[in-house]
């Protein structure tokens, strides 16, 4: 134990700090705005490091390039006047595109959940079995009222589920550390698109495997229990996510202490934007624990351009209009990817009648996510998010009303960021 725990904390140059915040947006049009929210909460006493993150996934469909936001945040940096730290993250990323993200980015989501599942070797099985024997009977994690009872089938189910995966994130790990140098590096593990959630024990035996395999990891995105779909509210028991979340919290800070892990690991929420009858609840158990926490909320900029373009009236409303018909025709196209993280019901969807009838204030009402709004449509506003697809097909026509209509959006983004989110979340 000694040795691994030496070599994993060899490979930490470059720490990221207690809380952060992925921003970014599909356009790479919003960074000042996103970055004015994060100023904002400095000055209220909560230092948030901004980390621009943009997937493979949405540079696909969007058609831009990893350096473009590099570039996004390097000119928003400098437009704000930002000191401190601030990322570029290369999200949802493998072996088979991560080349590409090595020169701009300096946080690597390394996403495991395609290998969740897949059989490790009956040797690497039988050294993680043995590494860990000493875990079997009555486990006691400080903190947690309850003993989690391992036996030695539930070690192997677990082994035989992660172990593999926990593999296949070394081996991305360490092809961009020998790229990038430990000093310009910040690893997260993701494994929240999957079917099933993780539970804290089966977390702390992932952490075990991948201090096993030499990854450093600094933050880990599990799948919690409940939905947690994209744009809108927390779908679930909100007491268990409360239990499960903080002894999460608990299995961290003990597995850091076992396996020599990095002591700024922290848990990641991925797909975090608008959870907010949640946010007080992890407010309250990261200050209770003096945990940190990072927040993915990226892909809810975009709906923010979409209700300015609509409260700016005329054309832009008219685009917006066009962008929902566009994504009604196409929804199954545009769900299809997204499919484990939407919950739309496609029948209570407003027509397209009906929504050509729509004041620029009607539309954003109903796109904004304001709990309890009489308007709020949560399986409207679900489809345009999945829908920016149709946003990059009009080209230079949209991004040019957005330029046109920069005040009013910029002020829709800042809102979102610092109102909706920081402010539930820290209890500003």
């Amino acid at each position: 134990m000694r040795t691994r725990n030496i070599i994993i904390i060899n490979l930490i140059k470059m720490k990221l700090e207690k809380y952060s915040f992925g921003i970014g947006d599909r356009f790479g049009q919003q960074g000042f705005y996103q970055l004015k929210a994060i100023m904002k909460a400095r000055e209220a006493g909560i230092d948030i490091i901004p980390v621009w993150n943009k997937s493979n996934r949405e540079h696909n469909i969007v058609h831009t390039e990893p350096g473009d936001v590099r570039l996004e945040a390097d000119q928003a940096v400098k437009k704000a006047g930002w000191q401190g730290q601030y990322l570029v993250d290369a999200d949802h990323i493998n072996l088979g595109n991560v080349e590409k993200y090595i020169s701009s980015s300096d946080f690597f989501t390394i996403d495991v959940a395609d290998y969740i599942g897949k059989k490790a070797s009956d040797e690497d099985i039988k050294i993680f079995i043995e590494n860990n024997r000493k875990y079997v009977g009555q486990l006691f994690i400080p903190g947690i009222q309850k003993p989690f009872n391992v036996t030695d089938s539930l070690m192997k189910n677990i082994a035989e589920t992660f172990l593999y995966a926990a593999k296949e994130a070394s081996k991305i790990y360490h092809f961009i550390l020998e790229r990038k140098g430990a000093e310009n590096l910040i690893p997260e593990v993701s494994m929240d698109e999957v079917n099933s959630p993780q539970t804290p024990v089966e977390m702390f035996f992932i952490l075990s495997a991948l201090a096993h395999f030499k990854v450093p990891v600094q933050t880990i995105a599990p799948k919690f229990t409940g939905r947690f779909n994209k744009g809108v509210d927390y779908a679930g028991d909100i007491s268990q996510f409360t239990q499960e979340f903080e002894e999460d919290l608990l299995v961290i800070d003990f597995a850091i202490k076992e396996f020599g892990l990095p002591s700024n690991l922290k848990l990641s929420v991925h797909s975090g934007s608008d959870k907010f009858s949640i946010y007080p609840v992890m407010g309250e158990l990261l200050e209770k624990h003096n945990k940190g926490i990072h927040v993915k909320t990226a892909g809810t900029t975009w709906l923010e351009e979409i209700i300015g373009l609509a409260l700016a009236g005329g054309e832009a409303l008219e685009l917006a209009k066009s962008i929902y018909a566009k994504a009604f025709d196409r929804r199954d196209e545009l769900c299809g990817p997204y499919a484990t993280v939407i919950d739309i019901k496609y029948d209570e969807l407003p027509s397209l009648e009906t929504v050509g009838t729509w004041t620029g204030d009607k539309f954003a009402n109903s796109l904004r996510h304001v709990p309890g709004h009489q308007d709020y449509d949560p399986n409207f506003r679900q489809l345009i998010h999945v829908g920016y697809k149709l946003a990059a097909e009009y080209g230079n026509v949209y991004i040019n009303h957005i330029n046109a209509n920069a005040d009013l959006v910029g002020q829709q983004v800042f809102e979102n960021i610092y109102n909706r989110h920081i402010s539930r979340l820290f209890g500003l």
